[in-house]
């Protein structure tokens, strides 16, 4: 079976954006792949964090994976603090990779910005990390939004590297998975912007945790237009939201993605089930949706994390698979390095 590795940062206020564009994925990928679930609290410390929140985030997360519907006896599910590996691994890989290629790295610019002098050099050589997280696991495929597409990109160049320096197949050049239709969430108040837990409004994005009043009210005052639905007119060639239409309505086709996405139909079905209907209308039918499949997930999250003993266990157990795994390929590693082990 081919194994998948990903990770979400346990950063807080988990979202929407996070659900549709990861742990829902992973929730169905467990049936076709070997998977390996990770909270990549090492990710999370690149920009500075407090101690306490950063175990609760950690929790957090893991308890988003286990409500959403991973199954911890199935899918391995730690914290990548756990595993000695990745930062092993990561930093042989911090001697594989070329100064040029990190200088590449968008994510590194967005995030730094005008202060890069500042920005921790973790922040710059984590994409190193990344690739260190798949690779320790010899991961075949990894499930990726957009943005993280150009990681992936390095972390096959590294793996290729690596096996032309020594002369060995080794790493696999794993290959992304990008699923679902709504990949990229906007805001609920500005669809022109990612929905984003840093966003100052707390109405701007549905919570992991928000409860069905809460989903109720914030979708019922998500921002939109005075326009009727769209219909099949706004699809380009390829069955997408053409640029024009997104552009002319950034929020109605947020919501109309959120949908497709929660109610697992394409776009074009429910541009033709909605089309002309007044947004009014529409935006019942998404409420009544989200809280159908929302509700219950922030409900038993917030019943994990007020008793977390459960919570840290199945994190325990799944570090020990995960070093299990990652620790013989680690040794592999030294061997073909060089490094001796008397």
């Amino acid at each position: 079976m081919n194994r998948i590795f990903s990770g979400v940062q346990p950063t807080g206020n988990l979202h929407l954006g996070n659900y549709l564009g990861a742990i829902r994925n992973f929730v169905t990928l467990q049936d076709d792949y070997e998977s390996i679930f990770c909270v990549v609290d090492m990710h999370a410390i690149t920009v500075w964090q407090n101690p306490e929140e950063l175990r609760r985030h950690t929790r957090e997360v893991t308890a988003a994976y286990l409500a959403a519907g991973i199954d911890p006896t199935q899918s391995i599910i730690f914290n990548q603090s756990q595993v000695a590996a990745h930062a092993e691994l990561a930093w042989i890989f911090n001697c594989v990779a070329r100064i040029g290629w990190l200088n590449r790295m968008t994510q590194f610019k967005e995030k730094a910005g005008k202060h890069k002098e500042n920005a921790s050099a973790g922040l710059y050589v984590y994409p190193n990390l990344m690739a260190a997280d798949i690779l320790v696991y010899k991961a075949t495929h990894v499930p990726v939004g957009e943005d993280q597409k150009q990681h992936l990109e390095l972390a096959r160049d590294i793996a290729q590297k690596f096996n032309n320096d020594f002369g060995r197949d080794f790493f696999p050049l794993t290959e992304p998975l990008i699923l679902g239709s709504a990949t990229r969430v906007m805001s609920l108040r500005d669809g022109t912007r990612k929905m984003s837990k840093s966003e100052a409004s707390d109405m701007s994005r549905i919570n992991m945790t928000d409860d069905a009043d809460a989903i109720a009210q914030k979708v019922r005052k998500a921002k939109t237009d005075t326009e009727a639905m769209p219909g099949l007119e706004a699809l380009d060639d390829s069955g997408r939201v053409s640029e024009a239409a997104r552009k002319a309505r950034p929020e109605a086709f947020n919501l109309i993605g959120i949908y497709a996405a929660l109610a697992d139909q394409s776009l074009p079905d429910v541009l033709s089930e909605f089309a002309g209907q007044p947004f009014s209308g529409f935006k019942k039918a998404l409420t009544d949706l989200a809280v159908e499949k929302l509700g219950p997930i922030g409900a038993e999250m917030k019943r994990l994390m007020a008793s977390p003993d459960h919570v840290d266990a199945v994190l325990r157990d799944g570090g020990e698979r995960a070093r299990a795994l990652a620790m013989p390929i680690l040794k592999e590693v030294y061997d073909l390095v060089g490094f001796l082990r008397p």
